[in-house]
């Protein structure tokens, strides 16, 4: 009679101990019931919670994206070759769960779309000092491209935290 008791309260303590959680410096984690999304601790230290509650853990620190090499046309129609650097965070962790299947590959596909259509709106470079153009004013085209970056990343709950130009150059059809 004792050993089947003994074995239920086994059974029973294991399974409340699975409510323990440990939340690690610039860790979040997502609690979801059955689907449906309970809260988000990101706060570092020890904790419980139901045992029935789904957890994952997701970093919060910043990440960074290098963007590919792109051949697109400056706002003059000349071929360029533009590539940026996107540094960015999980600001909204309930979005960057339910919104995008992976938040990388929507930074990455975000990024490169906002870059191409960002390089469209300026020319590469200009003797006009009142022309803002891709290579004479890196300070204003940077916070441009961050804005247009994070405009398209908001909406996963993700954070634009910097965005530079880090490689602009004419195409070798130009150079030629």
């Amino acid at each position: 009679m004792l050993v089947p008791v003994g074995v239920s309260v086994f059974l029973l303590s294991c399974w409340i101990l699975t409510g323990l959680v440990t939340v690690e410096a610039k860790t979040a984690v997502v609690y979801q019931f059955f689907g449906k999304y309970v809260g988000t601790i990101r706060e570092p230290g020890f904790y419980y919670a139901s045992p029935w509650y789904t957890k994952k853990a997701i970093t919060i620190k910043l990440q960074n994206f290098e963007s590919c090499k792109s051949l697109v046309t400056d706002s003059t129609g000349c071929p360029i070759e533009i590539q940026a650097v996107i540094v960015w965070k999980i600001a909204d962790t309930a979005k960057s769960q339910f919104c995008v299947d992976n938040v990388e590959d929507y930074v990455r596909i975000q990024s490169e779309s906002a870059i191409r259509s960002f390089a469209a709106l300026y020319p590469y470079d200009s003797d006009d000092a009142n022309v803002v153009s891709l290579q004479n004013n890196p300070e204003i085209i940077g916070d441009a491209l961050k804005n247009e970056v994070a405009d398209r990343l908001l909406r996963a709950g993700l954070e634009v935290v910097e965005a530079r130009i880090s490689h602009l150059s004419y195409s070798v059809v130009v150079a030629e």
